[in-house]
């Protein structure tokens, strides 16, 4: 049974569909934008419409760009024998964040997951095996530290080493201000593999 206006209700539907928004929060930030003036209301939906008709995947890396290719492929004094391969478009933005990584990215579009029917023909592999012929001397792979992850990491790795490329993995461990006694198993293991000489 609706209590406010079909309206409000209907915005409240389209806010809860948003990864992370339950109901309580999509009828807080219905509320909110009903409180709103109306040019805040609009700059808002301006907004939605703009990225959805200017945004699109780079034919290169397959990242998001307004441009094609983006400006991390055109750029060139990025390292183009350096790929690392990302999930998805906001891991590039979070290794951007650190300015450490200087060459160009490859973004898969998600992770192996056959339960969810994500098989490697649903993720851009051929993709990145088509880029890694053209002088590429080094590929990392920078995956989720989770099961998805870590099965397109092994799947990937042994598609990309027996065609003579240096394929690597981003380090894990314990985190900056983590407690040891907290870590689980995994992360403890990959501490002390990945560890280096002080």
């Amino acid at each position: 049974m609706i209590y406010t206006s079909q309206a409000l209700e209907t915005l409240i539907g389209e806010l809860s569909k948003l990864p992370g928004i339950g109901r309580k929060t999509a009828q807080r930030l219905a509320l909110h934008l009903l409180k709103a003036d109306n040019e805040d209301a609009q700059r808002l939906a301006g907004a939605i419409v703009d990225v959805k008709r200017r945004i699109r995947y780079c034919s290169v890396c397959m990242n998001i760009t307004e441009k094609d290719p983006c400006s991390i492929c055109s750029d060139a004094g990025r390292d183009h024998k350096a790929i690392c391969v990302v999930e998805d478009p906001s891991d590039v933005m979070a290794l951007e964040k650190t300015n450490e990584f200087h060459g160009v990215y490859h973004v898969l579009g998600g992770a192996l997951s056959p339960l969810e029917g994500i098989t490697p023909e649903r993720l851009r592999v051929k993709e990145l095996l088509g880029r890694v012929g053209g002088g590429v001397n080094e590929v990392i792979l920078a995956m989720n530290p989770d099961v998805e992850g870590e099965a397109t990491t092994i799947y990937l790795g042994n598609l990309l080493k027996p065609l003579g490329i240096r394929v690597t993995r981003i380090a894990r461990g314990v985190p900056v201000g983590g407690d040891l006694e907290f870590a689980d198993e995994a992360t403890l293991v990959r501490a002390l593999e990945g560890r280096i000489v002080v």
